[in-house]
């Protein structure tokens, strides 16, 4: 008698929120390094840097059973103390098994940009690698500006805060639900 193998379980849901646990954060940073290091190339070693001091760090974490199971995306945001208002998202990175769940960019920047929203930001930018600037742009984002950073193609990009009401509450986020890309 033959057996099908069990597919691999494929979450359905993702809690979106401010990274608060140690083991969240700890994954965010090795998400982080997956990505930005041993994937793309951008930095050798740690892509940690100053900002990491005072960043927010914010995660998607796979659920299991309604339980957090692992994080499986990561943004941090910052705000810019010389210039009261301005605020920045960077480091967006999503784990390379779940990149086709479409949701889970779509969540990581809209926690962050409404987590800034409610902390006083009114203005919020981010440099936005070339190839990830047609999802910015449909979801309000406009491009100011084309430039190199690390030797790759970027775009300095803002968000329209109108599309993104204050999240008081970002400790508790938002769930999104897998869609294909």
């Amino acid at each position: 008698m033959m057996f099908d193998p069990v597919p691999p379980y494929r979450p359905n849901s993702f809690h979106v929120k401010l990274a608060i646990a140690c083991w969240e954060r700890r994954a965010c940073a090795a998400l982080r390094r997956q990505v930005f290091c041993a994937e793309q190339g951008l930095f050798s070693g740690d892509d940690r840097d100053a900002v990491d001091a005072h960043a927010i760090p914010i995660c998607a974490l796979s659920t299991l059973g309604g339980e957090a199971d692992a994080v499986v995306g990561t943004v941090r945001i910052h705000a810019v103390p010389e210039r009261p208002g301005e605020w920045w998202g960077s480091r967006l990175a999503v784990a390379k098994p779940f990149r086709s769940a479409a949701a889970l960019g779509t969540g990581l920047i809209r926690v962050a940009v409404s987590a800034a929203h409610a902390r006083g930001c009114t203005r919020f930018l981010a440099h936005v690698q070339e190839a990830n600037a047609a999802l910015f742009e449909s979801l309000h984002w406009t491009s100011l500006d084309a430039l190199d950073l690390h030797g790759r193609p970027h775009r300095l990009m803002e968000a329209d805060l109108a599309a993104y009401p204050p999240m008081h509450d970002p400790e508790h986020g938002l769930i999104t639900l897998r869609r294909a890309a």
